[in-house]
């Protein structure tokens, strides 16, 4: 017997209501369509399942018996469109964001804070830790999305997109500023001043090893430091020279604890790319703080 859903519903708020009229209100229908469903329903059951009557409808003792069986299943079907409406809507749910503790906080906790303040009720997790073992997270669906330093291996199983572009360059206190006033070449920095640098293998630290072997320099930083906070800390005590992300070091910059060190070469553009699984579908919330993002 292939009986339509929506009979079902129609016959369970007829039930609830007790009144054709009232029920179809309730469903947003015309009293004819509730009533010729009504009809239907009964010739394909071959059994009646109200009686009628000038104050309204009550269930026969058969319709007593059939209600009693697809009230539970009506009211999933309902409990899921009323649920997945206000995912849709952005009522509910949770976006769990995976990242550098860099990239969080110089980039991405303004979005965060933005998203927050349109959407309070989407619950927001951030796990920070390396790239590698975000995919890694990311694959087996404990993560969302990623926001990661680009470049990044290609990965057949991963979508990149680029959000937002890097320029990296070299800095140290006014000490080495007064010291190197004039741009100087890789090779000459590398051999005359110590270098302060995260440590592999974050995508900063391949990309600045790349940088140098494209320039066949052989590199060995005086300082390896997990963290990018660390390391523009050790450049500000005077410890060396740091590799910095000019966006990620604005306020040092800007406040003179650090400088530019000008050097020779250009150093490539990088990216801040998001990495989501090829061929998944995103949630509503997982799109609209990707939408915020590339806003």
């Amino acid at each position: 017997m292939n009986i339509n859903y929506e009979f079902y519903k129609i016959f369970y708020t007829v039930a609830i209501y007790g009144s054709i009229t009232k029920a179809a209100n309730s469903l947003y229908i015309s009293q004819p369509a509730v009533t010729k469903s009504l009809q239907k329903l009964e010739e394909d059951l071959g059994i009646t399942l109200f009686n009628r009557s000038p104050k309204g409808v009550t269930l026969t003792e058969n319709g007593k018996i059939f209600y009693n069986f697809i009230k539970n299943g009506v009211e999933c079907f309902m409990n899921g469109e009323h649920k997945l409406t206000s995912l849709k809507n952005l009522e509910t749910g949770k976006i769990k964001i995976g990242a550098s503790s860099t990239v969080t906080k110089f980039f991405l906790v303004d979005f965060i804070a933005k998203f927050h303040n349109e959407f309070p009720n989407i619950d927001i997790s951030v796990t920070n830790g390396l790239t590698h073992n975000l995919i890694s997270d990311l694959k087996k669906g404990s993560l969302d999305l990623l926001f990661v330093n680009l470049p990044m291996k290609n990965d057949d199983d991963l979508d990149i997109t680029e959000c937002s572009v890097l320029h990296d360059g070299f800095a140290g206190n006014l000490e080495y500023k007064n010291k190197i006033k004039s741009p100087i070449s890789l090779c000459d920095l590398v051999a005359n001043y110590p270098i302060v640098t995260q440590k592999e293998p974050s995508n900063t630290r391949t990309f600045l090893n790349n940088l140098m072997n494209s320039n066949n320099i052989e590199f060995h930083p005086k300082f390896d430091i997990v963290s990018y906070g660390l390391v523009k800390e050790f450049a500000k005590i005077g410890m060396g020279i740091a590799y910095i992300t000019k966006e990620f070091s604005k306020e040092e910059l800007e406040n003179k604890s650090l400088y530019e060190i000008p050097i020779k070469e250009t150093i490539p553009k990088r990216s801040i790319g998001i990495v989501l699984p090829k061929n998944m579908i995103s949630s509503f919330a997982t799109q609209k703080f990707i939408d915020i993002v590339k806003q």
